[in-house]
C-alpha cells in the first residue's frame, strides 16, 4: 500500500467504499455488492468475508444519504403526535414505533404539535420538505381527528385515532373487546352485582361501557341504570361515583364490583371505598383501565388492570407504514384493533358470600 493511501485509510477523514476496496483487494464493485446485498452469486464467501473485515477494521459504514438517494429514500419515518408528549403513555408507543423502525433500518423523527392544528399542518409540511419515507400521526387519547394537511401526500399511518373523513389506515384499541374483559374479570369472580363508574360519552368511554354491557348480557345480568355513574375520567369522579352509588347503601344491596373507566377514576372508588370502610377486594372487587404508569401497581391495594396496547400501538403503526414503503402500494382505510391485556394484581377477589 503507497503512502498516499496509508493515508486515505488511516486518515481522519470518513473511510469510504474506496478504501475499503483497496485494503481487502477488491473492485469497488464488489464492496458495493456486499453492502447492497447482491453479494449472494457474485462474490465467493470468502471474498465477502474479507470486505466485511476491511470495513471493520476502518469503521466503515455506507453512506445512508447516498443510499437512499439511489433508492429514492431517506430511511426516516416521521411521527406527528397532537399532545402525546404529555401523556403518560407517550413512551411506550412511540418505543414501540421507534424499536420497529430501527430494526428495518429506519429513524424516526418526532414533533409533537400541542394539539395546534396549524403546528400539525406546518409539521407535516416540514416532514415532506426532508423526504421522510412516510408519517405516523399519533393522537394522546383515542378520537376522530382532522387530517393534518399535506398528510395524504405520503405513505401515512394513524395511532391511537380515527381520521374523521375514514381516509386512511388506522391502529387502535379494541375498547370494546376490553370492556368484554373487564366484565369476565369479575364475572369469573362470582360478581353478578356490578358497577360502571366513570366515562362520558367519548368514544373510549362509549365502547368500553358497550362492551361491558355485552358480557353481562351474555349470563343474563342487567346493569341498574343507577349503577351506571358517568362522572368524567379524573380520581374526583371516582370518588363522586363511588359515593353515589356506595353511600348509606346496605352490603346486601349495593354491587360487589365495579368497573372503572381508567385508572384515576379506579384511585378515587379505592378512595371512596377506605371512607366508607368498605374492604377492597374483600367487600369489593375493582377493575380498572389503562395499566396508568407509576399508578396502577402503587395503589393500595394494587390495582387489576385492563391495559391499553400503547406499545402494540406503535409497533403496529410503524410495520403497516414500513410495508407500505416497501411495496410502495397504499393499503386500505381500515381499522386495526389490537387486543388490550389484563394486567392481575390484587383488586379483584370472590364476590362476598352474603
Amino acid at each position: 500500500m503507497s503512502a498516499g493511501e496509508e493515508k486515505q485509510v488511516t486518515g481522519s477523514a470518513r473511510p469510504t467504499s474506496r478504501d475499503v476496496a483497496r485494503l481487502a483487494g477488491v473492485s469497488h464493485t464488489a464492496v458495493s455488492f456486499v453492502f447492497n446485498g447482491r453479494a449472494e452469486g457474485n462474490l465467493s464467501p470468502a471474498t465477502q468475508e474479507r470486505i466485511r473485515q476491511a470495513a471493520a477494521q476502518l469503521g466503515y459504514r455506507p453512506d445512508p444519504v447516498a443510499r437512499g438517494l439511489r433508492r429514492r429514500r431517506t430511511a426516516v419515518i416521521g411521527l406527528v403526535t397532537d399532545e402525546i408528549a404529555s401523556s403518560p403513555f407517550a413512551g411506550r408507543l412511540l418505543r414501540g414505533a421507534m424499536e420497529t423502525a430501527w430494526d428495518s433500518d429506519h429513524l424516526v423523527l418526532t414533533i409533537d404539535s400541542g394539539g395546534d392544528p396549524a403546528k400539525e399542518d406546518a409539521a407535516v409540511a416540514e416532514l415532506l420538505d426532508r423526504r421522510v419515507d412516510g408519517i405516523i400521526y399519533a393522537a394522546m387519547s383515542l378520537r376522530r381527528v382532522r387530517v393534518p394537511e399535506g398528510l395524504h401526500r405520503t405513505h401515512s399511518v394513524l395511532a391511537n385515532c380515527l381520521p374523521e373523513d375514514d381516509s386512511l389506515p388506522a391502529v387502535i384499541p379494541a375498547e370494546r373487546a376490553g370492556g368484554r374483559t373487564a366484565a369476565r374479570l369479575l364475572l369469573e369472580q362470582g360478581h353478578r352485582r356490578v358497577a360502571h363508574i366513570g366515562g362520558l360519552d367519548d368514544i373510549a368511554s362509549v365502547e368500553r361501557l358497550r362492551g361491558f354491557r355485552d358480557a353481562l348480557r351474555a349470563e343474563g345480568i342487567t346493569v341498574p341504570k343507577e349503577w351506571v355513574a358517568r362522572t368524567g375520567g379524573e380520581i374526583s369522579g371516582g370518588y363522586e361515583g363511588a359515593l353515589r352509588i356506595l353511600q348509606d347503601v346496605p352490603a346486601d344491596r349495593r354491587p360487589t364490583g365495579v368497573f372503572a373507566y381508567n385508572d384515576r377514576v379506579a384511585a378515587g372508588v379505592l378512595h371512596a371505598a377506605t371512607r366508607l370502610g368498605i374492604t377492597v377486594p374483600g367487600d369489593l372487587s375493582i377493575v380498572g383501565y389503562d395499566d396508568q404508569e407509576h399508578m396502577a401497581e402503587f395503589l393500595t391495594p394494587p390495582l387489576t388492570s385492563v391495559a391499553l396496547p400503547h406499545r402494540a400501538m406503535g409497533d403496529a403503526a410503524a410495520r403497516l407504514l414500513l410495508d407500505t414503503i416497501d411495496t410502495g402500494r397504499t393499503p386500505p382505510a381500515t381499522v386495526r384493533r389490537l387486543a388490550c391485556p389484563v394486567i392481575s394484581r390484587a383488586s379483584v377477589g370472590p364476590a362476598p358470600s352474603r
